[in-house]
């Protein structure tokens, strides 16, 4: 049975059943504690929960995962991958325990002709929590198991809580008994190996208190049960196509077959191979969902996990023994495999083709340097005797150049060296605790989202910003430290929950709205304004006078001069992207903007630098839709149809099933859009591009200044040209010329006077050389000759006094003011190094007393540092420490 069929099985199955099917959310997670959705509930949890009222009783859904933690892991296992898809029903306060186990039971045990999973009952185990009678019962009733064949298990395995305050309650599991050929008998409490888990029923019905691990108290049943269940597609994939794991479904196994095929290996002939191909079957998979989902690749948050999947990949093929780019042949095989379910990758190909081949590219030439350093590395180690490579080199490589550490310890061994592994562990071990602490900060900081329950539950804030400025309300709540509060007085910061709002809060791009809360004796300053959960707006106020209280009335007003700003940078973002892709093509795909009165930025996938003549053109069709006044047009729609007009959505945004479409000129910019926007082209009235940038290597960004601010920075321009002008007495169209004739006779005349300071230096040799002393053997030369303007002019000098000294044994130390700062070289002949005098060290002895650091080779050296009064005292170091 295809991995495709079974989805449709689940879906038809809970949807005859009265559930709503629900589209599969984004990795890209809501939930502002997680980077991606790591489980098919996570879509649900403010329903679940309580935090927001649920739209419907029942539901369904094939969720898309991202999991990474156990990344190691991937390849060694049968159920460890990084992309996982999670079939899930849930009731919110609708059905409960009894009904969740009839449905899954019937659902799996149901023939395949008839429209079931067709699985044989005697191959199905079950384990329940250990205080759980009531499923023990359920289970004997419903699916006729035997004792034996319900396990109780503790509440590890078998409870589900956030670890926080709030909804829980006991589990139970679902396992497909694999056969005496992966195992030992005794079920799943005994061999996790033989048994694998297929389904999860969580009853969520009880309300626990505070606490952590095991101990929390159970405060009572919830008002409301809950159920979550969910079934991995994968698992249930590979145990009805009859193969050995996740990898090798058909999903999933062209892509194995593909790198298989590429490196001349045989799957299933050696071990290590194997692991490999999976990993690299895995992270393809990976990757193209989460580009899929707009994620690109970056050194931070999503974005570098991304660019984790891909290197791993690269780095897998390479100890395939394939060391050319291998993207172009694999990612096609994970489109075909996932366009069936997912159709968007193969409409998104050519743009996430785009990304993966670059950082491909990106990453070869990134092996190529980070193969430079080890080599100088394994040279330097085998110098020094030594038989182990430095853990902290094997981290700044895996660290600062992405390099694996699989790959240094080929490497290494290749050239006869091991690689000191527990301090490279030690150092990964501290920089995973950094990330886990900011994590767990992160974490708590978000941790109280519960406030917002009661204040949601009232219903969802009413926006009136499309259409007013001011708007008439109520005080819905206050929170003050995060906590619900009934008053606030004048100088507290708080939270105002208004029933509705002209306010826009921060979404899209766009900046929150300036403006003020007002009422019958108070009067608040509005800092900011988000939305918290969904479908709720928080006003982040100062009490600027007064007092405010909960149940007050209350008028939100917006700063007119600052709405009409963010109207023209919002309209002018759309008009650049509409103008990038007029100009570069389809594939200039929007990957994030911001903007705010005056100012709006935009990043776009592409790989190069636009050219002047480029961004020219950009800005000129922009301005030129300015000028031909074009309507601008909002609708709201089902998503379906806006997509059918065209509509193009923002990468990584997320979208109900009722959309607003923004037309600037009709299709010419059409693009799902919540910002505030001009009413025609005209209102915008400028945009100066002011700069184009990299933000990695497939993202450029584009910086424009909008409106009147666009005119200040034309008119500053003007104002310095007319300077120019004046002052060189030059039209403006031979401005370039001229200073460029300036900077050249700059040059020329730079050029000579360090010539006439070299000159200078070298007629001061004879009297250094006359005011040298002996220390033992040695002729020494030991002078602070002042300021010079540059080390290399000071190092020239040092080497001319060496010379003019001839062969006897001698050691020249010279000390200068460069550019403010302490410079000193040392220099020696081959005569003083044989009698121990070696200028590294000499120089490393100055360079602690300036306050600095040095060194070099044995016969010449430089030191600095920040302390130029230290000069004297270097100077005297330096002699101190000469051979007698």
């Amino acid at each position: 049975m295809q991995t495709a069929e079974i989805r449709r099985r689940w879906l038809d199955f809970f949807a005859e059943r009265g559930h709503t099917v629900v589209p599969s959310a984004s990795l890209v997670s809501d939930d502002p504690t997680l980077m991606f959705t790591v489980a098919g509930m996570v879509p649900f949890v403010p329903y679940l929960t309580g935090l927001v009222p649920s739209p419907f009783p029942r539901a369904t859904s094939v969720q898309k995962c991202i999991r990474t933690l156990d990344i190691e892991e991937v390849g060694k296992t049968t159920r460890h991958g990084t992309f996982f898809q999670m079939n899930g029903n849930f009731s919110f306060g609708d059905y409960f325990k009894e009904t969740a186990i009839q449905y899954a039971w019937e659902l799996l045990t149901t023939p395949e002709a008839d429209g079931g999973l067709g699985f044989e009952k005697k191959d199905l185990w079950v384990t329940v929590y250990e205080n759980d009678d009531e499923a023990v019962t359920l289970w004997k009733k419903i699916a006729d198991l035997p004792d034996e064949r319900i396990q109780r298990l503790g509440m590890d395995s078998n409870y589900w809580s956030t670890g926080q305050s709030g909804p829980a309650g006991p589990c139970s599991e679902i396992f497909f008994d694999r056969g005496p050929a992966y195992g030992k008998e005794g079920g799943p409490a005994a061999d996790d190996d033989r048994y694998i888990e297929i389904w999860n029923l969580v009853f969520m019905q009880y309300l626990r208190g505070e606490g952590s691990g095991k101990d929390f108290q159970i405060l009572g049943e919830l008002p409301q049960k809950n159920i979550d269940t969910g079934m991995g597609l994968e698992r249930v994939a590979f145990i009805k196509q009859g193969v050995e794991n996740l990898y090798e479904i058909d999903q999933v196994r062209p892509v194995l077959d593909k790198a298989a095929e590429l490196s001349g290996r045989r799957y299933g002939a050696v071990h290590e191979d194997d692991v490999r191909m999976r990993v690299v079957a895995d992270h393809v998979r990976s990757a193209l969902m989460l580009m899929s989902d707009g994620v690109t690749p970056s050194n931070e948050g999503r974005g570098y996990i991304l660019r984790r999947l891909l290197r791993r990949t690269v780095r897998a093929m390479r100890l395939l023994g394939v060391e050319s780019a291998t993207f172009p042949a694999l990612f096609p095989e994970s489109r075909d495999a996932m366009k069936s379910a997912y159709p968007e990758v193969e409409a998104d190909y050519d743009r996430i083709a785009r990304l993966a081949y670059a950082e491909e590219e990106t990453f070869l030439r990134t092996l190529a340097s980070g193969t430079n350093i080890l080599d100088v590395a394994v040279t330097t180690t085998k110098k020094s005797g030594a038989q182990q490579l430095a853990g902290d080199t094997a981290f700044l490589l895996h660290d600062t150049f992405g390099f694996p550490i699989d790959l240094t310890l080929e490497m290494a061994e290749e050239a006869g060296l091991s690689v000191d592994r527990a301090a490279f562990d030690t150092l990964m071990l501290e920089q995973r605790t950094m990330a886990k602490a900011d994590a767990k900060a992160k974490k708590t900081l978000l941790a109280d989202l519960s406030v917002y329950s009661a204040f949601r539950a009232v219903g969802e804030t009413v926006f009136t910003g499309y259409e007013f400025l001011e708007t008439d309300s109520r005080v819905l709540g206050l929170i003050v430290d995060g906590v619900a509060v009934n008053r606030a007085a004048a100088g507290d910061i708080a939270e105002v929950i208004l029933a509705e709002t002209s306010l826009y809060p921060e979404s899209g791009g766009q900046e929150a709205d300036a403006g003020s809360i007002v009422g019958n004796g108070f009067d608040l300053e509005v800092l900011d304004v988000q939305r918290p959960v969904k479908g709720l707006v928080s006003h982040k106020v100062q009490v600027r006078s007064g007092e405010v209280g909960v149940g007050d009335a209350a008028t939100s007003v917006v700063d007119a001069e600052w709405r009409r700003g963010a109207t023209q940078a919002h309209s002018a973002t759309h008009l650049i992207h509409a103008a990038l892709r007029e100009t570069l093509g389809a594939d200039a795909h929007q990957a994030g903007s911001y903007n705010r009165a005056g100012y709006m930025r935009l990043d776009f996938n592409w790989n190069q630098a636009l050219s002047p003549a480029t961004r020219s053109e950009i800005e000129e069709i922009a301005n030129a839709a300015i000028r031909n006044n074009l309507d601008v047009e909002t609708r709201v729609m089902p998503l379906d149809e806006a997509r059918a007009l065209g509509a193009m959505a923002l990468f990584g945004e997320k979208y109900g099933e009722t959309v607003r479409v923004v037309d600037i000129g009709g299709p010419w910019s059409r693009e799902l859009c919540a910002g505030t926007h001009v009413a025609r082209s005209s209102e915008i009235g400028l945009i100066n591009l002011v700069s184009e940038t990299s933000v990695g290597s497939s993202n450029r960004r584009i910086e424009s200044l909008v409106g009147i601010d666009a005119f200040r920075d034309l008119a500053t321009e003007r104002a310095i040209v007319g300077q120019l002008t004046s002052t060189l007495k030059t039209p403006r169209e031979h401005l370039p010329d001229r200073i460029g004739e300036l900077i050249q006779s700059l040059k020329a005349a730079e050029k000579k006077i360090a010539q006439f300071e070299a000159a200078a230096l070298s007629q001061r040799v004879p009297a250094i050389i006359d005011a040298s002393t002996r220390v033992g053997e040695l002729t020494v030369v030991n002078e602070n000759v002042g300021t010079v303007a540059t080390s290399d002019d000071l190092r020239s000098l040092v080497q001319s006094v060496r010379a003019r000294l001839g062969s006897d044994a001698a050691v020249v130390s010279l000390a200068a003011d460069v550019g403010g700062k302490p410079a000193v070289i040392v220099a020696t002949n081959d005569a003083a190094r044989a009698r121990g005098a070696k200028a590294g060290a000499l120089a490393k002895i100055a360079a602690a007393v300036l306050g600095g650091g040095g060194g070099g080779k044995d016969d010449l050296a430089q030191g600095g540092g920040s302390d130029v009064g230290a000069i004297p005292a270097a100077l005297e170091a330096i002699s101190n420490a000469l051979p007698r």
